[in-house]
């Protein structure tokens, strides 16, 4: 695992733009604490910095490979989990290697295959190849988006980077926030490509990015499409079983050492049983984390979202598992300390709204790296096998708009509620909600005779897969890799979400349950416990003192009545959340604190124009 970043340049030798590279490299040092390259070649210059997983003295990059028209150059981000196969291939055709690194295949694969390569690889992965034969960059990102990847053009090239912050470090890319990326910042619909950034954006999941002379093209290698599913309930569960059994074996290879993140839910458990066994066929046992907070087990109350605390049943998957587990206890002074708000929105690069479980994962996370450098995790199993809420509730699966959305206004209230009502007119977020629904679900393939019902939760699970997944991804890999943690998401292999996907949603909750599919394919590796839990969200502080926390920073920036962040949000209504009694049962309050807390410190670290009008 990495972070790449690099600069092409069609109108100049970027051998005297070294300065500017470096300091674009050196943004990635905590997504790559072990090492660091830089390579230029005329119009061409690429930086690396690299966290090692697989063949540690070997895969040093950038990669490259002399070839009689030219260099092709690569710098590569991710696993690559076939490799070995794909290695065993290119031999065969007569290629040879110089390491065991999964980069050099990639690379190698490249040389063979050329833009055909993507559609060969199984992993996570982004990843630049520049090929000095032709003069072109390609810029390539997983099918399912699990590795972020931005760009953003200049008048002769383009600039590059896993993190906006990598880009930015660039005189020639602006600082910048308009009113678009305001309404992508406020709403939880991840338009695809947006990158929040004006001028920049992402390299789509499942696409290849070209940059030659000519200009920019994109396209896609893959997407989610609709086949029809014959196989009954049996072989559908035997399927599903199979694919993960061979998931999880491709996701421990590594040469560090790795453990599994377990937070009592089905998904986790799942992915951690199947786990503890295989590497018990070895010998060998699997560590494992799980978040908790101080007094959470034993004051507990349940609510609308969460019935039940993860401990008890944390507990019961590492006892049958064999694990060697550890809890990790967060109190709420550090989930409200401001050093770590200002890391979150470091990794995030922009104020990302998710309050302390941002600041519970980014800590958990950190406590983990001190034991391992790789971790899997039950991320993206809601997604696939049909396990939120809103799958079930029938405003939710009837409205014209991101099912999430209805839940999570239920809930939580609105957040665009803490910005200045002039703002709030202008960015007309109801109006982007909508015009961002019809464009995600028009391209939706109907199967032919499929029953109305039938097609609404196709539509509803193609939208978590291809929108809601990707907003939740993208915070997994920014948090983990802010402090050099690899975390890998097996339910994300894109086999699973394929098969999954068009197995119909009368399959999927054939019991009546969410992620009927997932339950019955590890009952046998699950104890009962977590066999019969009710699906429960990641978890949330519910000590009032984190609360009464933000309320006291909230009271301090309110002392500044200067600060930028009012001429965002409502001075009126952060001095009454403010003030407010019983802070934590208002979850609206809460969240608006949050929000105006996370605003004021990206302003104060990034310093963006922002173009409102």
């Amino acid at each position: 695992m990495c972070g790449i970043t690099g600069w092409v340049s069609f109108d100049r030798d970027l051998r005297a733009s070294a300065d500017a590279l470096d300091a674009m490299t050196q943004t990635m040092e905590c997504r790559g604490p072990d090492d660091r390259g830089t390579w230029i070649e005329g119009p061409a210059a690429l930086g690396h910095r690299r966290l090692a997983i697989i063949d540690l003295p070997g895969g040093r990059q950038p990669m490259t490979a002399t070839t009689p028209g030219g260099t092709v150059a690569l710098v590569y981000s991710g696993e690559t989990y076939n490799y070995t196969e794909l290695r065993a291939e290119l031999a065969a055709l007569g290629h040879e290697f110089r390491t065991d690194s999964d980069t050099e295949v990639v690379l190698r694969g490249y040389l063979e295959w050329g833009e055909e390569l993507p559609g060969r690889l199984n992993g996570m992965y982004a990843f630049a190849v520049w090929d000095g034969r032709v003069d072109k960059l390609l810029m390539i990102r997983d099918r399912m988006g699990i590795k972020p990847f931005y760009f953003y053009r200049t008048a002769d090239g383009v600039l590059f980077g896993s993190e906006p912050k990598a880009i930015l470090a660039n005189p020639l890319a602006a600082s910048r926030v308009t009113l678009d990326g305001f309404r992508e910042l406020f709403t939880f619909v991840k338009t695809p490509g947006h990158a929040v950034w004006d001028g920049m954006h992402e390299v789509e999941p499942g696409t290849v990015v070209t940059v030659d002379r000519s200009g920019l093209r994109s396209r896609a290698y893959w997407t989610l499409e609709t086949r029809a599913h014959t196989d009954d309930r049996d072989t559908t569960i035997a399927t599903v079983r199979g694919l993960l059994d061979d998931i999880v074996r491709r996701q421990l290879v590594s040469d560090v050492p790795r453990c599994t993140l377990l937070s009592g839910g089905l998904d986790s458990s799942a992915m951690t049983a199947l786990a503890a066994r295989q590497l018990a066929e070895r010998g060998e046992s699997v560590r494992s984390f799980a978040v908790d907070f101080v007094g959470q087990a034993e004051n507990f109350v349940a609510d609308e979202l969460r019935g039940t605390p993860d401990t008890p049943f944390v507990h019961d998957v590492a006892r049958l598992a064999g694990t060697d587990h550890r809890d990790i206890v967060l109190d709420s002074h550090a989930l409200a300390d401001p050093e770590v708000r200002a890391r979150v929105i470091r990794a995030r690069d922009i104020p990302a709204g998710f309050g302390d479980m941002d600041a519970s994962l980014y800590l958990l996370f950190r406590a983990i790296r001190e034991h391992s450098t790789v971790a899997l995790s039950g991320e993206s199993a809601d997604e696939v096998f049909g396990g939120y809420l809103q799958f079930f509730d029938e405003e939710a699966r009837n409205a014209d708009t991101f099912p999430w959305l209805v839940r999570m206004g239920r809930h939580f209230g609105d957040d665009a509620d803490v910005l200045r009502p002039d703002l709030s007119k202008r960015l007309d977020l109801a109006g982007y909600v909508a015009d961002s629904y019809a464009n995600a679900v028009s391209g939706i393939q109907r199967l032919d005779g499929e029953s109305d019902f039938e097609y609404r939760m196709r539509r509803i699970c193609h939208l978590h897969l291809t929108r809601f997944v990707r907003v939740l991804l993208d915070r997994k890999d920014r948090a983990s890799m802010a402090v050099g943690l690899e975390v890998r998401v097996p339910f994300c292999d894109h086999r699973l979400v394929e098969y999954v996907y068009n197995t119909p949603w009368a399959l999927k909750s054939f019991d009546g349950r969410e992620k009927s599919l997932l339950r019955e394919a590890t009952a046998d590796v699950l104890p009962q416990s977590v066999y019969d839990r009710v699906k429960s969200p990641y978890p949330s502080t519910q000590d009032p003192k984190y609360a009464l926390a933000l309320q006291d920073h909230a009271k301090d920036l309110l002392s500044r009545p200067s600060h930028r962040v009012f001429d965002l949000v409502d001075r009126d209504r952060v001095a009454r959340a403010a003030n407010r009694e019983a802070p934590g049962t208002a979850q609206s309050s809460r969240r608006g604190l949050e929000r105006t807390l996370d605003l004021a410190l990206w302003l104060d670290m990034y310093n963006p124009e922002l173009v409102l009008d």
